[in-house]
């Protein structure tokens, strides 16, 4: 209703204009009435296992052949969360706790006779089991966003979740030499990487996804082939661009940010943007020019790039004072690298 509270109604579209509309209404509410009777019985009848009870079959169900069951999946998934929730500042027993659950409930009967209802009934159930209310979002958070624009995980629990699961099941599949080629994409692997990347970026989570990767491999042990990580970091960042063209951003502000290749999906924003905001300005094309010639020269130079000035050696004024300039702006941006501001640097 315009509250926002669910109402006793529903709609349905008829594809002709019936005399007796009553009938037809009549009609569909007989359809309804024994589903919403069956829904009741499998909500009452789910609630009496806990989660923990309705996860144990998941150990005859098959994820992927060569991957193990769904539930050696949710061991994986709870292990990454863990690792994750760590690092974005949440709590790691409620992660680890919400990831070995986070199936459970496709074993209920609810999900069983309402397929969409996954997730959905996860939330329900840990509810009613009185789990913590952030284990309950995320059995209903690890699955978004499931579409673009989709709505994302709000819990840090649900986000390291909803990390977890979909870099387990990327990792998995790229680890069995199944990575999407061409339109075929069966794991839906593309969607997978982009609701990664939304997640961490519009979450602002200081992440570091190319370590996440390879901690998702380890978990697989020899079931796949380890030299899978750097692909699916090459895949991953391969996402970057179709990110940032809906944006407006130019490709060739994204490749020049891709070459310092970020370790951070965070770190990446950051700099696409900075550096979309600076090409705009009038000092753009001059800096560049200048940078440009700096390189040229370097490369012909056999001085290392880590090579530090000794300023007792300098002996033009010139010199000096553009040391002693570079290195009083080194000092005041250090900061603001390291807060990720690189508009302000």
């Amino acid at each position: 209703d315009a509250d926002g509270k669910l109402k006793n109604a529903f709609v349905f579209i008829s594809n002709l204009d019936s005399p007796q509309k009553q009938l037809v209404i009549s009609g569909n509410e007989k359809v309804v009435r024994p589903r919403l009777a069956d829904a009741a019985f499998f909500y009452d009848l789910d609630r009496k296992k806990t989660l923990a009870e309705h996860a144990l079959p998941l150990q005859k169900v098959v994820f992927q052949q060569q991957l193990g069951t769904v539930a050696e999946k949710c061991q994986r998934i709870s292990a990454l969360a863990g690792v994750i929730a760590k690092q974005i500042g949440g709590d790691v027993a409620l992660a680890e706790q919400a990831g070995s659950l986070c199936k459970a409930d496709l074993t209920s009967d609810m999900v069983y006779e309402f397929d969409t209802m996954q997730g959905v009934m996860g939330y329900y159930l840990a509810k009613n089991e009185g789990l913590d209310i952030e284990v309950a979002e995320a059995m209903r958070e690890q699955y978004l966003p499931r579409f673009a624009g989709d709505n994302l995980p709000q819990t840090r629990t649900g986000m390291a979740v909803a990390l977890a699961d979909k870099l387990d099941t990327l990792v998995g599949i790229f680890g069995i030499g199944q990575k999407p080629s061409g339109d075929k994409d069966p794991y839906a692997l593309r969607r997978a990487t982009l609701g990664t990347l939304r997640i961490i970026i519009e979450g602002e989570l200081s992440l570091d996804l190319d370590a996440m990767i390879a901690h998702a491999a380890t978990l697989f042990g020899d079931r796949i082939d380890a030299g899978c990580v750097a692909d699916v970091i090459e895949f991953v960042r391969g996402r970057y661009r179709a990110i940032y063209h809906d944006q407006g951003i130019q490709t060739l502000v994204i490749l020049s940010v891709a070459a310092v290749s970020p370790a951070q999906p965070l770190d990446f924003d950051r700099r696409v943007k900075a550096v979309a905001e600076f090409q705009q300005r009038s000092e753009a094309a001059s800096l560049a020019a200048a940078n440009k010639r700096v390189a040229n020269i370097l490369v012909k130079q056999s001085v290392p790039a880590n090579a530090v000035v000794d300023p007792a050696k300098l002996v033009e004024a010139e010199e000096k004072t553009l040391h002693a300039a570079v290195v009083k702006v080194s000092a005041a941006i250090a900061p603001q690298v390291a807060a990720l501001n690189y508009a302000s640097v």
